[in-house]
């Protein structure tokens, strides 16, 4: 799959921003494609280039207690099916080599945790299923370093590689997005903005993260004036009772207007 010929993540100049976003994970069938139904309608209408985004399986968790999935076949052919369904292309992430060819036979972006991009085993796997490589910048990275987190998919001959920044820790327990590293990670592969995990509020005493998703707007609104090429969030009809980082995901009836004012202020910036 060719990064350049997909247009929901075509990185051109004067197109609207592409949208990652969907449950943290996948808590079943049934709450997925009715997440998934929303948001392709808004972004329908507003003709943004959607990926949904669903993990089949948590492994970086808090505690031992914490939800971590339903099964990865099971989650996995509920991605395909939602795929089918609404025609979009899925992205999930994957934290062990073997999960690079077992999620690529279901999904259309592999996507590599911030806490493991520096795993050159695991990108190198993910970068030879073929498939598109969402690079998440670690929360201990500086900008320039992902350079070289892209030439380890591009060394493989896979020139599909995106780079999404989720914040630098700032602290113990906050999240700071630096905008001066927008552009530079754009001279490497189209740059996304995680708007809902910057806002994370993590190693809480509680063992469970907090969040801050009163922000999200004002997130996703500098990020577009930055200029990032695509927008990853996390949204839930339910977020209170989400199993899985619902102290930062978007209330899923916030979204359609939320992306409105969005597509706005990219087309207000694409006429400067």
């Amino acid at each position: 799959m060719d990064l350049t010929k997909i247009p929901q993540i075509k990185h051109s100049e004067g197109d609207n921003f592409f949208l990652l976003a969907g449950p943290c994970a996948i808590e079943g069938e049934d709450m997925a494609m009715r997440i998934a139904e929303k948001v392709v309608s808004i972004t329908d209408d507003l003709k943004i280039p959607y990926i949904f985004k669903g993990s089949f399986k948590k492994a970086n968790r808090s505690r031992i207690d914490s939800f971590t999935g339903i099964g990865d076949e099971k989650a996995l052919k509920i991605l395909r099916k939602v795929s089918e369904t609404f025609k979009v292309p899925t992205v999930t992430d994957i934290h062990e080599i073997a999960d690079a060819t077992m999620a690529a036979e279901y999904v259309d972006v592999l996507q590599i945790p911030a806490f493991l991009v520096r795993q050159t085993d695991l990108v190198v796997a993910a970068a030879e299923t073929g498939k598109v490589v969402n690079l998440k910048k670690g929360q201990f990275m500086s900008p320039e370093s992902m350079k070289h987190a892209v030439t380890k998919v591009t060394e493989t001959g896979n020139e599909q590689a995106i780079i999404t920044d989720r914040g630098t820790m700032f602290g113990y327990q906050d999240m700071i997005v630096d905008f001066r590293g927008i552009p530079t990670m754009k001279q490497y592969a189209p740059v996304v903005l995680d708007v809902t995990h910057s806002l994370q509020q993590p190693n809480q005493s509680s063992g469970v993260t907090g969040g801050r998703p009163a922000l999200i707007g004002t997130m996703s609104r500098a990020g577009i004036a930055a200029g990032v090429d695509g927008l990853f969030m996390e949204t839930h009809f339910d977020p209170a009772n989400a199993k899985s980082d619902g102290a930062n995901m978007l209330d899923l009836s916030l979204l359609g207007k939320l992306l409105t004012d969005l597509t706005a202020i990219r087309k207000t910036i694409n006429s400067l």
